[in-house]
């Protein structure tokens, strides 16, 4: 019988039935495992002969074939009714009817497209129409419509079929990666913690997991990494000086503007007047920043005048360093200070000789204790206390509610009610977090699916409901216990995330919604718990 790569070139031959009994309509494939929640105008209404996303859904500025090996991704793409639109499908077609070798449906099209490539007009769809998990959305984009399933068959045909020529072969450190993660599936937990926290704690997960620069253009990637690296490390002078060349010699994109952006952030905590380091792990990324992360520069620097450094958690840390915000306690170091900190799932092992002054709440206390740590009792994630440190009057509301993403659901195709208003959470200076808090203590409520979110609410009694999106439950990463774990820590009920529609129109956002305060106690409990960690580094 039919194998799956036998199945697959049949397609060539169905398509080629469609386009000749439409003559004059253009036609369009999808995978079976993929899905589009809605066809673009750009797309259905393109003059193109063909349309289609670049291989592997690459960004323009990867195009070709020194990145890929063929052109096109095969798993959606349309053919118009025109000649020479047409005529890509019929030598496709003939090929497959007179080849005798294993191939698939998308050889077959590489090879039409290479035989006509000169004579055919195409049309790119940028990569940003792509739901991907955890993708950032920019300014003025279309939004996405697609989604990539993927059937699992295509690694067990991939040396039983014949492809194109080869592209340059995957780097020494993604391959390291690749069998590191296939090994680590394999081994107990007893063997597999340990090794996790060797790995994060002298900086192998770093190294393995960072991303590559995405310029094509080396005097750019310079010019961002030069006002990076100053705004990160107090030098104004020398940001506003590459500030000033950048801008003479670029065009900012939204990236770049974002790195941009960052800098300024990490300048304002860097570049205080005190000789004194504090470096504290947060998570900087995405840029420009996430609200939730970047609260634990803002709350800390609060109550010292002490500079405020990264030590980013994947890269090894010298200095006694002060761990807070975030489900991050994975990356805490022997030479860490601890408060307030979290977990994400309690399959990892805590370090023990950190100096623990708080967590988030009692479950990642069981995990620190099941690591062979001390025990602690005092709980509270520190943005609860928000509120004490930028203290804002919630007065008369404005009637309407503020919906506010996750920055991994950005890309998701929702539906929001008239009386829903969109905020970002892509911010990271004070006076940015300021302005968003001061905007969203106007509101009457919220939803959101950031966790951070909904703690800011509960600091300032703003009524909040918690959701995640159908079919991307798994874009936030972790196993879910952060929630009963804040809650717990905090003294509050526990709200779990309710899975929601993408139509939000439908949606009875009444019975999603609880008015839960932290108690005042709580909160200086907390700022006591902030305070006694920063007084490790006044020695």
């Amino acid at each position: 019988g039919d194998d799956w790569a036998d199945v697959t070139r049949k397609k060539i031959g169905f398509i080629k039935k469609v386009c000749d009994r439409n003559p004059d309509k253009m036609v369009f494939w999808i995978d079976v495992d993929c899905r589009i929640s809605h066809l673009p105008d750009y797309i259905a209404n393109s003059s193109a002969d063909l349309i289609g996303f670049q291989r592997s859904f690459g960004a323009p500025m990867q195009i070709g074939y020194n990145n890929r090996t063929r052109f096109w991704e095969p798993s959606f793409w349309g053919v118009n009714a025109t000649k020479q639109g047409r005529k890509l499908i019929d030598d496709a077609y003939a090929l497959e009817q007179r080849a005798e070798i294993k191939a698939t449906d998308d050889y077959f099209l590489e090879e039409a497209w290479r035989a006509n490539s000169r004579l055919i007009t195409f049309q790119m769809i940028p990569t940003t129409g792509i739901m991907r998990e955890r993708a950032m959305t920019e300014p003025g984009q279309h939004p996405p419509f697609f989604s990539f399933g993927s059937s699992g068959n295509v690694a067990d045909f991939k040396d039983k079929v014949v492809q194109h020529g080869a592209a340059k072969k995957i780097g020494t450190r993604r391959q390291i990666l690749r069998r590191v993660k296939r090994l680590e599936l394999l081994l107990p937990a007893a063997i597999k913690n340990p090794l996790r926290r060797m790995a994060d704690g002298v900086g192998i997960t770093g190294l393995l997991t960072q991303g590559k620069p995405t310029h094509i253009d080396p005097a750019r990637q310079t010019a961002l990494g030069r006002m990076l690296n100053a705004g990160m490390n107090g030098k104004k002078h020398e940001l506003e000086t590459a500030k000033w060349d950048f801008e003479k010699k670029f065009l900012a994109s939204n990236q770049d503007q974002a790195t941009i952006d960052v800098a300024s952030s990490f300048l304002y905590y860097s570049d205080r007047p005190s000789e004194k380091i504090i470096p504290v792990t947060w998570w900087a990324k995405p840029f420009p920043g996430n609200f939730g992360d970047w609260l634990s520069p803002l709350m800390i620097s609060h109550y010292t005048s002490s500079k405020i450094v990264l030590q980013a958690p994947t890269k090894p840390a010298i200095k006694k360093n002060l761990v807070a915000i975030g489900s991050i306690g994975r990356f805490i170091k022997p030479n860490s200070v601890v408060v307030g900190t979290g977990i994400s799932s309690e399959e990892i092992e805590l370090s023990k000789k950190a100096d623990y002054h708080s967590v988030r709440g009692p479950l990642t206390a069981a995990v620190l204790s099941r690591s062979g740590g001390p025990q602690v009792d005092s709980f509270g994630d520190p943005g609860l206390a928000i509120s004490e440190v930028i203290p804002l009057k919630r007065g008369k509301t404005n009637g309407r509610v503020a919906f506010i993403r996750h920055f991994s659901h950005l890309a998701i195709p929702v539906r929001l009610p008239e009386n829903y208003d969109e905020i970002s959470v892509l911010l990271s200076h004070p006076d940015q977090i300021k302005n968003f808090l001061q905007n969203l203590i106007g509101y009457e409520s919220v939803i959101t699916s950031a966790m951070h979110v909904m703690i800011a609410c509960q600091s300032y009694g703003i009524p909040c409901g918690l959701v995640n999106f159908e079919g991307f439950q798994e874009n936030v990463h972790g196993t879910g216990i952060k929630y009963q774990d804040y809650a717990l820590g905090a003294g509050v009920e526990v709200m779990n995330p309710e899975i929601i529609a993408l139509d939000l129109t439908r949606l009875d956002s009444d019975h999603l919604v609880r008015d839960i305060s932290v108690s005042k106690e709580k909160k200086l409990e907390v700022l006591d718990a902030i305070k006694s960690a920063i007084a490790r580094f006044d020695n």
